[in-house]
């Protein structure tokens, strides 16, 4: 078991920047948690994970904006989401840039659907700093001071491994339902 959180303290920050490029949730919880079990450090996590996720969300921005070609041939099948994700920005303007950080299913389709507009790239760039910054703020903060509740949870998970699948699948059931709904076709 300390060979693992000796492996995480070596190459958590990696992972952590890595799966932060496309969301992060998991990865800043998981840094959090080891932060507050004296791990890794908190301050350098919320860090890595707040420039990751402003890159990644800026590098999707830009790879909608200038190669559009090859962004909705890979997202072609995500259409229905896509089109939501435009009927989000115009609902909610700038603030869906906030919203869809913690938005999971449509996080990276946010910033692709704003760069395939004709949105301002300077405004996009200063508003996703603040997102990306108030996000991992909440979430590596949040996770840390209920880092003993976690680790409860955790350690309950793993005396009754059956949970974990359930929890899974309820929550990407209660996801996928969401999806599927907000991305019907209407009937007029």
């Amino acid at each position: 078991m300390e060979e693992t959180f000796s492996n995480l303290a070596t190459y958590g920050y990696i992972g952590l920047f890595l799966y932060s490029l496309g969301g992060g949730f998991i990865a800043l919880i998981g840094a959090a948690v080891l932060s507050f079990m004296g791990k890794m450090d908190l301050t350098l996590s919320i860090t890595i994970a707040f420039l990751a996720n402003a890159l990644g969300d800026v590098l999707l921005f830009y790879m909608a904006r200038y190669q559009k070609s090859v962004m909705i041939e890979s997202i072609k099948k995500h259409r229905r989401k896509l089109a939501l994700s435009h009927i989000m920005m115009k609902k909610y303007g700038s603030w869906i840039i906030l919203f869809q950080k913690f938005i999971y299913g449509l996080k990276t389709l946010i910033p692709i659907a704003i760069g395939l507009t004709k949105y301002d790239f300077q405004k996009f760039l200063v508003l996703n700093i603040i997102s990306s910054a108030i996000w991992a703020l909440v979430i590596g903060l949040g996770s840390y001071y209920s880092g003993s509740t976690l680790v409860t949870i955790a350690q309950n998970i793993g005396e009754n491994p059956w949970i974990a699948p359930l929890i899974l699948v309820t929550l990407g059931g209660a996801l996928w339902f969401y999806l599927t709904q907000a991305t019907k076709k209407r009937v007029k």
